[in-house]
Parts: C-alpha cells; structure tokens; sequence
C-alpha cells in the first residue's frame, strides 16, 4: 500500500475534517487530548477542540501528518515538541524519564476500512522522513514557518499499549502498539508500568 504524506495546514484542514468525522476521531477530542488540562478539554470538547486545533493549523504550529492512500486522507498522526502536550508532565507512567528535548507520538487515528494493514508503521516512517527533512531546513529559512520550526529533532518518543489480547478494541489503540513502533526502528527507553513502554527513535 503506498502511503504519502502531508503536514497539518489551513491547506490540508479539509482532509483532516474528513478524516475525523462529525465525532473528530473520538469523542470530541480532535486531537486536542494531550494539550489541554481536563478540565479545559472538558469544557472545549467537541466544536471547541475543533476550533482550537484549527487554530493552531492557521499559526503553523506543528501540529502532526495526514497520510494519504491515493488522494484519500487515510490516517492522522500527532507529534510535536513534549512541552506541547501538557497532560504528559501530569502523568507519573509518562513523565519525563531525562532532560533530553524530545518530540512526542501521542496519538494515531486511522480510517476505519484501513485498519490493521500496517499504517501505523508507515505513518510512524513518515513522521521520520519528515523531521529528518526538518532538520535539514536551515534556521534561517525557518523563521515564520512555525513556532517549532527552529528546534532540530533529536529524539522522537512515543507512549504505545501493550496489547491484551491479539485483536485490541479499536478504542484501545489511539495510542499505537509497541510492534508498530519496533518495526518502524523505535527502541524501548524505559517503562514505568508494564503496560506502557516509552520508546524512542534517535535520529
């Protein structure tokens, strides 16, 4: 299956809608999980999440990629600089395990009628192209192109879920599993709880 890919812009908004449905991929979230407080993704669940990452699109923050299967927008894979995702910090299993500045995997979302045919590793690859494309981006010709744009991509982590059984619940599985991070050339970093490994890839 040939996937490409294409960051989260005013450009590329349409096809993230149509990815994520009327429900913004679940529940409302929009992809906005990992950066708000609970309280504050509570209050903005649904149309308000919405606006935010939408928002954030319109300021070129990075924000994640869209692959595509053809023209089809396909699945979604969120990552950014750790200081992005707020709840991370709050959580003891993900906090951070050294003072290494690492860009965070927090989530995936893939189209229903593609699911379990390997996307996930191939969006993960593609997550790695492209911050190795970043890094060759002078800063010079960065500056205005993002908030992020700066910062070179050192080390990418990820916080999959080991799964419990051979078929996880697709609401299970926003987070990746640990096979597809191992095929993608991540390595497990530490794990807090057995369940949930951090995994980085060291570019």
């Amino acid at each position: 299956m040939k996937i490409t890919f294409k960051p989260l812009t005013p450009k590329t908004w349409d096809d993230f809608e149509t990815l994520f449905g009327e429900r913004g991929a679940c529940g409302g979230c929009w992809c906005m999980w990992p950066r708000l407080s609970r309280k504050d993704f509570t209050k903005k669940k649904g149309a308000g999440n919405k606006r935010a990452v939408k928002t954030l699109a319109k300021k070129k923050e990075q924000i994640g990629l869209i692959g595509y299967v053809g023209k089809e927008p396909a699945a979604w894979c969120a990552f950014a600089p750790r200081e992005k995702y707020i709840r991370m910090d709050n959580s003891k299993v993900l906090a951070r395990i050294d003072e290494e500045p690492v860009w965070s995997i927090p989530c995936f979302f893939v189209s229903k009628n593609l699911r379990r045919q390997g996307l996930s590793t191939e969006i993960l690859k593609g997550v790695i192209d492209y911050c190795k494309k970043l890094n060759r981006v002078p800063a010079q010709t960065q500056t205005g192109k993002s908030r992020s744009a700066g910062k070179k991509v050192k080390i990418l982590e990820g916080y999959p879920t080991v799964p419990y059984s051979e078929k996880i619940p697709d609401a299970s599985a926003w987070r990746g599993i640990p096979s597809a991070f191992i095929k993608a050339g991540f390595v497990e970093a530490a794990r807090r709880s057995n369940p949930r490994p951090i995994m980085r890839y060291y570019l």
